[in-house]
């Protein structure tokens, strides 16, 4: 795969073909959060079945050695396929994707997924100076790397942070947020909106909402109206659709994009997306459906089936 995300011909083929196939109205580009590792020259690959997997887990300072920043030609891959990717596309805009430096680091740190990261807290809570170099550095690539897809064509950038959902608010606020603002920061001046989101972690929406960004992405697990009223006078909200309705019926999905999409009504601005990814097993027609069900929103139900 990530050889793929480096391969500026394939990448821009895989972007292109959901733009192709399910006639959404934008496209993401086809990345992986860890690209920005590999590219640097870090020892990880996404193992089948398992997810990014680092050879040799980050411990010490001397670790932050093997992690240089960024450099001239470091994402000329990417910028080569998001270009590709653009000109293709044509009035289609194409968002950049980035992962954010708490979940990356998370990686580093635990080589590979990890759904309670242990390894990752006790280092942010033992050694704070450690932790926020590692964050900080990772956030220089995080930069370097969208502004990169930015310069090349793309029209927003989204950043996500998988794994975030796992801490409290106080130690996102402490830890995490000065790090995830500084990426928006960097980045404030290609002119572009900035979407950011994370999983599970609908109860730091208030400090994620204050990273800089335009967009605040809900995952699946909170209703859209229930979101802080303060975030939603302010910026749109990107979301919500939970992706196992994709697998069930076009009836059943009909329905819950039609109650997705009116709990957006009276938000600032509303980006319709699923709460989360396309789970593997989903049949692609759904995806299509649920397409489809977003086109034809504010039609007669009658007309519309």
């Amino acid at each position: 795969m990530l050889d793929a995300c480096l391969d500026p011909e394939m990448a821009s083929e895989i972007t292109l073909q959901p733009v192709r196939r399910h006639g959404v109205d934008a496209a993401i580009f086809f990345s992986d959060i860890v690209v920005p590792l590999k590219a640097a020259g870090v020892d990880v690959e996404i193992k089948p079945g398992v997810g990014p997997v680092v050879a040799q887990p980050f411990e010490a300072k001397a670790d932050l050695e093997r992690l240089p920043g960024p450099a001239e030609g470091m994402f000329d891959a990417i910028a080569a396929g998001v270009a590709r990717t653009v000109t293709e596309l044509g009035s289609t805009p194409l968002i950049g994707f980035a992962g954010a430096p708490f979940t990356v680091a998370s990686y580093l740190i635990e080589g590979g997924p990890s759904r309670d990261l242990p390894k990752t807290k006790a280092m942010m809570l033992r050694d704070p100076a450690l932790f926020g170099a590692l964050l900080e550095r990772l956030g220089e690539l995080a930069a370097a790397f969208l502004r990169t897809q930015v310069l090349a064509g793309a029209s927003a950038i989204q950043l996500f942070d998988s794994w975030v959902g796992a801490l409290p608010a106080r130690l996102y606020a402490q830890h995490v947020a000065p790090h995830t603002a500084d990426v928006f920061a960097a980045i404030a001046d290609v002119g572009v909106p900035g979407i950011h989101f994370g999983v599970g972690a609908n109860h730091l929406a208030p400090q994620m909402a204050d990273v800089g960004c335009d967009v605040l992405g809900v995952d699946f697990r909170v209703e859209l109206t229930d979101v802080d009223q303060h975030i939603r006078a302010r910026m749109p909200l990107q979301g919500n659709l939970d992706p196992t309705v994709l697998l069930t019926d076009v009836a059943t999905i009909e329905a819950e994009v039609r109650r997705v999409l009116e709990s957006g009504r009276g938000l600032r601005g509303h980006i319709f997306n699923l709460g989360h990814g396309v789970l593997p097993d989903t049949d692609a027609d759904m995806v299509t459906a649920a397409v489809h069900a977003v086109a034809r929103y504010g039609q007669p139900f009658e007309e519309a089936t």
